[in-house]
């Protein structure tokens, strides 16, 4: 059997099992694995040396804002910048979330994310189409046959024309069940908050309490409620449902609960909720870390934590990149004050996601490191329609494989990373499971610290029907 490449010298995780062996790889896919020293080289095989190393599945963030118009501005990262974060991290394919501007269809949203991502990816993706119009739902059976069964609607943002009412919300569960679709939802209670922010919003408050009055009027009431509402239109519905980046302990019970009874409905949540608490609310730069929603309490994270793998089937990132000058929209320079309300809400996280998750789950005795594949690998290919493609290291997979030194730290600094965000939430951590080496269909495409796949480089990802757990 002749081989391409072959990994070799490693320890290789897949979400059942860990073992010292080597990966043999052939065009674009995973030809077979065998144990140390079993697979043959050919005079013309590629070795790559992974001795003390640990060998993944290429990760999948499928919760990215890339180049975005919100808030004002777009965010910073793009599909070049974006890519060659997720290389650094160990993820190799990402799925975005096309958001039609006014009177454009699906099908345009579609396009002109096409558009973005094809000329720079260096990394594989696909995208969450949002339905922000009620005609949008004549096209949802069209969008799913071309490959895009996902779908995400926002309980906020009517200030952005994003927002979806609770008519909305049901008619689109209802599609789902008839097209075998999946809703993605970001449930915050929109009227509630709106009034919050109402009676915070004046001069003397935010001079008083600065960026914190992002964390004031978000109490964790608000996601639990929103939360609460989709689970019922799922359960009444039958639609297959998904709550994007879960932040508090309380909504996490209340999927809990929903699962248990049969409601088809899944969670994330994102590797923020499970690194920060709101005490990053109290210091100087606490503009810098507003995203929606929040980070909580030490509660809410370690709830979050004992989650994982259960009712949160799936760790993402939510990245919405912004820099500095971006952040610093929110300054009144006439009244003296910060509106926090203008602060373009996202944060960079594409780089850091795996490692994180190594340092603070694997590391500290949180995770195994088949719980990681299976939190950032196996289980979002399953759900996003991706499983047999990604998520895995097995015969006829894509060759998407990350190469880490678990026993290599590094401090966070944000000119060492790979995001165009010139600060990072978690500057000066010390962090280990960056990747060494990543491989995209079988391709070398980040080695030692340099990007070495050319843009254009990744394909779009058509999906299957989302699957099950």
């Amino acid at each position: 059997m002749n081989f391409d490449t072959i990994i070799r010298g490693g320890t290789v995780h897949t979400a059942e099992r860990s073992f010292a062996g080597e990966v043999g790889i052939r065009g674009e896919t995973i030809a077979a694995l065998g144990g140390p020293g079993t697979l043959p080289a050919g005079p013309a095989t590629s070795i790559i040396d992974a001795t003390g190393m640990d060998v993944l599945p290429g990760c999948l963030d499928v919760h990215v804002h890339l180049e975005l118009p919100f808030c004002g501005t777009v965010s910073c990262d793009d599909f070049d910048s974006g890519s060659n974060a997720a290389l650094a991290g160990g993820i190799t394919t990402v799925l975005d979330f096309a958001i039609p501007a006014a009177g454009q269809t699906l099908r345009d949203a579609h396009e002109a994310w096409l558009a973005k991502a094809a000329p720079k990816a260096r990394v594989d993706y696909a995208w969450h189409l949002a339905i922000t119009r009620d005609e949008h739902l004549a096209e949802v059976g069209a969008m799913v046959a071309m490959g895009l069964p996902t779908f995400k609607e926002f309980m906020i943002y009517e200030s952005e024309g994003w927002i979806s009412d609770d008519a909305r919300l049901f008619s689109t569960l209802e599609l789902m069940r008839r097209h075998d679709g999946m809703l993605l939802v970001h449930a915050e209670s929109s009227r509630v908050l709106d009034e919050l922010i109402r009676r915070h919003h004046t001069p003397d408050l935010m001079r008083r309490h600065g960026a914190r009055l992002h964390a004031v009027t978000r109490p964790a009431f608000i996601e639990a409620e929103a939360v609460e509402r989709a689970l019922h239109w799922s359960e009444v519905t039958g639609g297959r449902l998904y709550i994007v980046h879960l932040s508090t302990g309380r909504a996490a019970d209340l999927v809990r609960a929903a699962q248990a009874r049969g409601v088809p409905a899944l969670a994330e949540t994102c590797v923020q909720y499970l690194a920060l608490d709101q005490s990053v609310f109290d210091g100087p730069d606490a503009h810098l870390f507003a995203c929606c929603p929040q980070v909580k309490s030490r509660e809410d994270l370690d709830r979050l934590w004992s989650g994982l793998d259960q009712e949160l089937s799936v760790v993402s990132t939510d990245t919405c990149s912004f820099t500095r000058d971006q952040k610093a929209m929110w300054w009144n320079a006439d009244g003296g004050y910060g509106d926090w309300t203008k602060i373009p809400m996202g944060l960079p996280g594409l780089d850091t996601m795996i490692p994180l998750m190594h340092t603070l789950g694997v590391r500290q005795g949180r995770l195994t490191m088949s719980d990681l594949v299976r939190l950032c690998a196996v289980n979002p290919a399953r759900i996003m329609g991706l499983w047999g493609r990604k998520g895995d290291i097995a015969p006829g997979f894509d060759a998407d494989i990350a190469i880490i030194d678990s026993a290599r730290e590094v401090v966070v600094r944000p000119d060492a990373l790979q995001s165009r965000c010139d600060w990072s939430p978690y500057e000066g951590m010390r962090l280990s499971g960056f990747s060494r080496t990543t491989l995209v269909r079988g391709r070398v495409a980040w080695d030692d610290g340099r990007v070495v796949a050319p843009a254009g480089s990744g394909r779009f990802l058509p999906r299957s029907a989302p699957g099950r757990l």
